[in-house]
């Protein structure tokens, strides 16, 4: 294994400064130059995977084609690298420690003392290690969650230690850290960026890159001060100041030259680099000369210490991806379905596409239920996304066909209409609370009816696409909905389950039960997310005609 090299990726000073962007951007340059390349998110929670997590508060939980649930910075990873990954990729301390624990309760460890600074990081390396052979990776970045000086990710910074050990030659450091400018003071400043590679070094780890985070460019005179005081070379501080476009983060990183200076530390020599398609699709962005406003409609909290884009990440960068073929900038709002309630659906009302992500439970539902209703009556591009689906479905049920009290069994477990249900394998599950990693998860194969908007999007009647939900439509209804106008565009290969429906006649009111902007890229963006940006040009040229 020691001709595979290991890149390990740190923080400093404060949460939330983009380490997830900046491992990515590091692994497309990477991969760019020739090498075969794959990244690790290790998480420092003793949660086994995301899927208990809050999104909310944690931000999106991704699926990948396994079923793996984790972190959103694999599909930072996903995006960049354009390669999908899968559970090797990710690491908690959850699991780490729990196969610490069946491993000493099988003697797997033949009666030896269980030592917390030895067995963990051996277990962590020994994951490492795994992820490099099934992904057949020349490199491997592993982005430490967390910030240094934090107790909790300190045996991954251990394994690092190991790993640099036995393979001096094959394994580096990046640290990102940041250097605020105050207002009080007007000044950027570098102290705090100093203290927290210098804690790095308490660690046993000294930084060959920094990349220094800031509103700014960073200047040379605290880029010599960062070198000065903490032993690294001035060249190898790399200055990553804010930016428009978070595609441009690895032109900015090439600009400095940081793929020669990693592959020389790494004692590997440098391949072709290639980026062409990667500027083209930057400059596209940047250029683009039209506005489209999006709503996206959904029970959002407005307090609280999070960021509600965390959320909905992927539907956001979907979105993005798509809006440039049709010289967009697009512009998202977020319209809290509390509101709709209260105020109405003319909020709705100048808006060029509306789109209900994923979700759950039943505060402010209504409200959604009324923004559909308002795409649906006013011929408004609307895409919904698995529960944007469901919603879907119950605002027809009750609009169109007049089951007035048609709901999910979710929210209404004894509705006469339950056009939403949960699935049949699903029920003792809830039933007593085994929900961890239990949904319906990873990617499902798909069969689409030929004459569909989904067809056309795709352009084939077979393909697959990501899940995690627990619901299902009810297919008692498919008939009586056919009838009356929503066809059912696409089932699981078996014929079993409803993937996606859409309106018959209706410029773009398409709802799919899956998340298809889990494998949305920027050099690819998801078909259906074209489609949806094509029907959104179109309803503002004829709003413009009108």
């Amino acid at each position: 294994m020691s001709r595979t090299k290991f890149i390990f990726v740190s923080g400093g000073v404060i949460s939330g400064i983009g380490k997830g962007v900046a491992t990515s951007a590091i692994a497309l340059l990477l991969k760019s130059r020739g090498f075969k390349v794959t990244a690790i998110k290790a998480d420092p929670y003793l949660n086994v995977d995301a899927g208990t997590l809050n999104p909310i508060e944690h931000g999106e939980v991704f699926v990948l084609d396994d079923g793996m649930e984790c972190d959103q910075d694999l599909g930072n990873y996903e995006r960049f690298l354009d390669q999908s990954l899968n559970k090797t990729n990710y690491i908690t301390t959850g699991q780490v420690f729990k196969a610490v624990i069946e491993r000493e309760r099988e003697l797997g460890y033949e009666g030896k003392t269980v030592e917390f600074f030895q067995d963990p990081p051996r277990e962590i390396t020994g994951r490492i290690l795994k992820c490099a052979k099934v992904n057949k990776a020349e490199i491997v970045l592993l982005e430490v969650g967390g910030t240094v000086g934090e107790y909790q990710n300190m045996l991954y910074l251990e394994a690092n230690r190991l790993l640099k050990l036995k393979y001096p030659r094959d394994v580096l450091h990046v640290h990102l850290t940041y250097l605020p400018i105050p207002s009080s003071i007007g000044e950027m400043k570098s102290k705090p960026a100093q203290m927290s590679i210098l804690q790095l070094a308490s660690s046993g780890i000294h930084a060959d890159f920094v990349l220094a985070r800031s509103s700014f460019a960073l200047d040379d005179k605290r880029r010599e001060k960062i070198a000065i005081s903490c032993g690294i070379e001035p060249e190898n501080i790399i200055s990553a100041p804010d930016v428009e476009n978070i595609y441009q983060i690895p032109l900015n990183f090439e600009n400095q030259n940081l793929s020669d200076k990693i592959l020389s530390k790494l004692n590997t020599k440098p391949r072709r680099s290639d980026l062409a398609d990667w500027k083209v699709m930057v400059n596209k962005a940047l250029t683009a000369r039209k506005v489209a406003k999006i709503a996206m409609v959904g029970k959002y909290f407005t307090t609280g210490d999070f960021m509600l884009s965390d959320a909905y990440l992927s539907v956001i960068e979907s979105i993005k991806h798509a809006a440039p073929l049709f010289d967009f900038k697009p512009k998202m709002k977020w319209i809290d379905s509390a509101e709709i309630e209260k105020e109405g659906v003319d909020i709705l009302a100048n808006f060029d596409g509306i789109v209900v992500p994923g979700g759950y439970g039943s505060r402010a539902v209504e409200g959604i239920v009324a923004a559909i209703k308002f795409a649906r009556e006013n011929r408004i591009p609307y895409f919904g996304l698995c529960y944007g689906m469901q919603q879907a479905a119950i605002e027809f049920a009750r609009n169109v066909l007049g089951y007035k009290d048609a709901n999910t069994t979710e929210i209404n477990p004894n509705t006469k209409h339950p056009v939403i249900d949960v699935m049949t394998s699903q029920k003792d599950l809830v039933k007593y609370h085994n929900l961890g990693g239990t949904q319906r998860l990873g990617s499902w194969e798909w069969k689409a009816r030929k004459g569909t908007k989904f067809v056309e999007a795709y352009k084939s009647q077979a393909g697959s696409d990501r899940h995690r939900h627990r619901y299902e439509f009810n297919n008692k209804y498919k008939e009586i909905f056919a009838k009356s106008g929503m066809v059912i565009s696409a089932t699981t290969k078996d014929g079993k389950l409803v993937e996606a429906m859409e309106l018959k006649d209706h410029p773009f009111f398409v709802g799919v039960q899956f998340h298809p902007e889990l494998k949305s890229r920027p050099l690819k963006p998801h078909p259906l997310y074209i489609a949806f940006m094509e029907a959104v040009s179109k309803f503002k040229k004829e709003r413009r005609s009108r």
